[in-house]
């Protein structure tokens, strides 16, 4: 059930940009329509700062993505992608984005997190009862954790109207 709209609410927008590509990608052999996800997010209400946390791997084609999301409204915040001796790589932002949340909550009425990672469970938890936060979350239900789902104060599954929210 999608509860009334406050229009005065200040949002925050996180959107955690790898795992929201790799949902698409699996589930849709898609890319993700950040556009349509930012409006399904901030629904008229007072938008405050929408960030998108990426993560660089030096290829040609990132310079015009990161362009289209700052576009779109998105400020970007990267991060290298690491790679370990062995051929392992890693290029996650789940610490930095929990701390810009916690960091940011004090100004925020609802923190909107585009995420179906579930290592957010606890960070959900601490914005609504520590912070005061309302905390909603955004994702195609189908790969996002169960977790996050009972969490979140209310939780948007991007399944639902897929077509929309892919390019």
């Amino acid at each position: 059930m999608a509860i009334r709209v406050n229009k005065q609410q200040r949002v925050g927008v996180f959107v955690d940009v790898q795992n929201m590509y790799y949902s698409a990608k699996n589930l849709y052999k898609a890319k993700v329509n950040f556009k349509s996800i930012l409006q399904e997010a901030v629904k008229g209400r007072n938008l405050i700062r929408a960030i998108a946390y990426v993560v660089e791997a030096q290829e040609l084609k990132e310079k015009s993505f990161f362009d289209a999301l700052e576009n779109i409204g998105f400020e970007i915040k990267a991060k290298e992608l690491q790679i370990f001796y062995g051929g392992m790589k890693k290029g996650d932002w789940d610490i930095g984005i929990a701390m810009d949340c916690i960091e940011l909550a004090p100004k925020l009425d609802t923190i909107i997190l585009v995420s179906g990672d579930g290592d957010y469970k606890e960070l959900i938890e601490h914005l609504q009862r520590a912070m005061g936060c309302r905390v909603e979350v955004i994702a195609f239900g189908r790969s996002a954790s169960i977790k996050l789902k009972e969490t979140a104060d209310e939780f948007v599954d991007l399944d639902r109207s897929y077509k929309k929210f892919l390019l």
